[in-house]
């Protein structure tokens, strides 16, 4: 029997959903391959007897999820072979007029972008010859380890039994991080609502990803000491400080309970503190707490600049070896006119003063996002990039996510977070950078409405 075309009486409610897996199965299956031409929107609503919307919406789900592309006079066609490939965030071909808060980015307005104008101009001036006449990392970035090493105090990491990697972000860091910690077929366990680029990562480098259960602090120690007495665990993939999903934050009565069970268990801990400083009121990071076990990493994008792409990655001393490697086969090196512009900015204070404006900017947005969403339940962090919205009453993620989009509002579904099917955390994410104060004002607006309505059946049954 085909998958596809499916047969009607195949698909299951919500039908949009289901048609958009049913292809992502033939692709899979190989009954579908990477370049074929789709059938029309309105050839397949009549083949299958169906309204040209719910096609649309099937359509246009898998477009935001990276399966199919569609390209103006010519069709739909498929682009990927699996449904790993999605992103919580719409291609930039795919915004339009929407006000999208679907991408996690910082604030940027005309200062920004005028501080790096004067900042290149100045490199040109006076940049030194071994940023761009070397291939060797230890010349290029040997002066850069004392302010890089400031940085990272400000982010709570003092490196005493640790070595210091640079790198071009933080995916970059993620990468050589579980590169050192995991070999092909180890396990990795991390928030059952996490870093939507870890599953595909983990499924990359041949490692196994499990999710578990998390409340209001992050990951329970419970579920993680019952994962360790179950099989051996190579490392725990963390997210202790607001980044995640949920935007929750451990305190340091969990952070200290985790250590503990890793430190019984050996297992290895890497930690993302990708927004570094940016959280006013931060615990102490868990590789302060266990620097013997934990990769940290961190970057300037987030917190600083969206095109900074400047990372730390710190890793025990033991396995600086092997880290300094692998990022070298990898990346072989931070790109060195970004590192210098980076350090210049650690140096002569430019990075703590965006810092700064960040927080303040943020904390403005937050304090908005609370004014308008009153009375609605939302998870926020102290300066946070992103609100946690769980779907209220009957919405389903899916509806809630195409109901906002029809009113011109791009959200990130909760669904592309998930690292356990059993999930209980069903929600939104809610991208509080990117857009303008007019524009979030005006978003927000919309978001509170749908949170305190109800779907209207012919939405839930689509």
């Amino acid at each position: 029997m085909t998958i596809w075309p499916p047969n009607k009486q195949d698909l299951r409610r919500p039908v949009y959903r289901s048609l958009a897996e049913t292809l992502v199965r033939a692709v899979d299956a190989g009954e579908l391959r990477i370049g074929d031409r789709l059938p029309t929107h309105r050839e397949l609503a009549y083949d299958l007897q169906l309204s040209v919307q719910t096609v649309s919406r099937a359509y246009d789900d898998l477009t935001r999820r990276g399966i199919i592309v569609g390209e103006v006079g010519r069709g739909s066609f498929v682009r990927a072979g699996t449904s790993d490939t999605r992103t919580p965030y719409l291609p930039d071909n795919q915004q339009g007029a929407l006000i999208d808060f679907s991408m996690l980015k910082p604030v940027f307005e005309s200062h920004h972008l005028d501080l790096m104008r004067r900042a290149l101009a100045k490199l040109s001036e006076d940049l030194p010859a071994q940023v761009i006449s070397t291939f060797r990392p230890s010349v290029t970035l040997r002066r850069y380890s004392q302010p890089a090493s400031k940085w990272l105090q400000s982010c709570g990491v003092e490196l005493e039994e640790q070595s210091l990697i640079m790198t071009n972000g933080a995916t970059s860091a993620m990468t050589v991080a579980l590169m050192t910690a995991a070999n092909p077929g180890d396990l990795v366990v991390t928030e059952e609502m996490g870093n939507h680029t870890l599953k595909p990562l983990a499924q990359y480098l041949g490692l196994r990803l499990r999710g578990l259960e998390i409340d209001d602090e992050g990951i329970t120690p419970s579920a993680f000491l019952a994962a360790c007495e179950r099989e051996p665990i190579k490392a725990l993939f963390v997210m202790p400080t607001g980044l995640g999903p949920c935007a929750t934050t451990m305190s340091n009565e969990r952070r200290a309970e985790l250590v503990a069970i890793a430190r019984q268990f050996d297992v290895l801990i890497v930690e993302d503190d990708a927004w570094g400083p940016l959280q006013s009121a931060r615990p102490a990071p868990i590789a302060k707490l266990a620097p013997e076990r934990t990769f940290y990493f961190t970057s300037l994008t987030k917190c600083i600049m969206p095109g900074l792409r400047f990372g730390l990655l710190v890793v025990p001393e033991t396995f600086e070896p092997a880290a300094a490697y692998r990022h070298l086969v990898t990346n072989w090196m931070v790109t060195g006119l970004i590192a210098e512009l980076a350090i210049r900015w650690i140096e002569d204070g430019t990075a703590s003063s965006l810092l700064k404006w960040q927080q303040r900017a943020l904390g403005e947005r937050n304090r908005l996002a609370a004014s308008i969403l009153k009375g609605t339940a939302f998870n926020a962090s102290d300066n946070g990039l992103h609100l946690w919205l769980p779907v209220p009453g009957r919405w389903t993620v899916d509806a809630f996510v195409s109901h906002a989009r029809l009113n011109g509002v791009a959200v990130a579904p909760g669904t592309t977070f998930q690292m356990s099917e059993t999930t209980g955390h069903h929600g939104v994410r809610i991208c509080i950078g990117a857009e303008s104060a007019e524009s979030l004002e005006k978003g927000l607006v919309v978001i509170s409405k749908l949170a305190r309505s109800e779907p209207e059946p012919a939405i839930m049954a689509l």
